[in-house]
Formats: structure tokens, C-alpha cells, sequence
């Protein structure tokens, strides 16, 4: 259980960080959802730039038994990089957007 509450504070602490980064352009704003429940974690985008409606989603995470999942990751630094920085073992990170037989060639979790 421990772990389960270090992950969920090292990944709001993280995300939060990329809602603080202004857009150059357009009215953008950056979002952190959190669906402590069942351990959700979205980052997203919305706004409008030039006229054009943007919405979307930037990173969405999940901890589940004790890894944390990466489902989506389009921030150009890599909150991947940032949760290894933090101390979080390349085992407990499963990068969910590679099939299985490509997550054993990342050096992170293979589940």
C-alpha cells in the first residue's frame, strides 16, 4: 500500500509541473485529472489556436499492482524519464503503448 501512495503523489507532483508550462501559442490550457479511485492520471490539452478547437489527451497513466502503467505519453520530455529520475525503477514501469513482444527490448516492466 505504501508504494501505491508514493506513486500516486510522484505522478501528481510530476504532472503538475506540465500545467504550469504556458502554451506560446494559442489559448491553450493544460489539465490534470486524477481518478484516484481507479488510479487514472490524464494530462489534458484544450483550447483554441487559431480558430481551431484543440482538445486532447498529453499522458494518461495507471497504477496497477504495484507499476505504473504508462498508456500514453506525448509530452516531449517524457514523464517516463522524470518518474525514473524520481527514483522509480525501470521494473515497476510498464510502457503499455508497445505490444508485449516489444516491451521485452525496452528495459522496463514486461507484463
Amino acid at each position: 500500500m505504501e508504494t501505491l501512495t508514493e506513486y500516486q503523489s510522484l505522478l501528481r507532483k510530476i504532472l503538475e509541473k506540465y500545467t504550469q508550462i504556458p502554451y506560446r501559442y494559442g489559448d491553450i490550457t493544460t489539465t490534470l485529472i486524477i481518478s484516484e479511485d481507479h488510479n487514472h492520471f490524464l494530462l489534458m490539452d484544450q483550447g483554441w489556436e487559431k480558430g481551431l478547437r484543440v482538445h486532447g489527451c498529453l499522458f494518461h497513466g495507471q497504477i496497477i499492482n504495484d507499476k505504473i502503467w504508462i498508456h500514453y505519453d506525448g509530452i516531449e520530455d517524457s514523464v517516463t524519464e522524470d518518474l525514473v529520475a524520481a527514483g522509480v525503477p525501470k521494473e515497476r514501469i510498464v510502457l503499455g503503448f508497445y505490444p508485449p513482444d516489444v516491451r521485452v527490448h525496452t528495459g522496463y516492466a514486461v507484463v
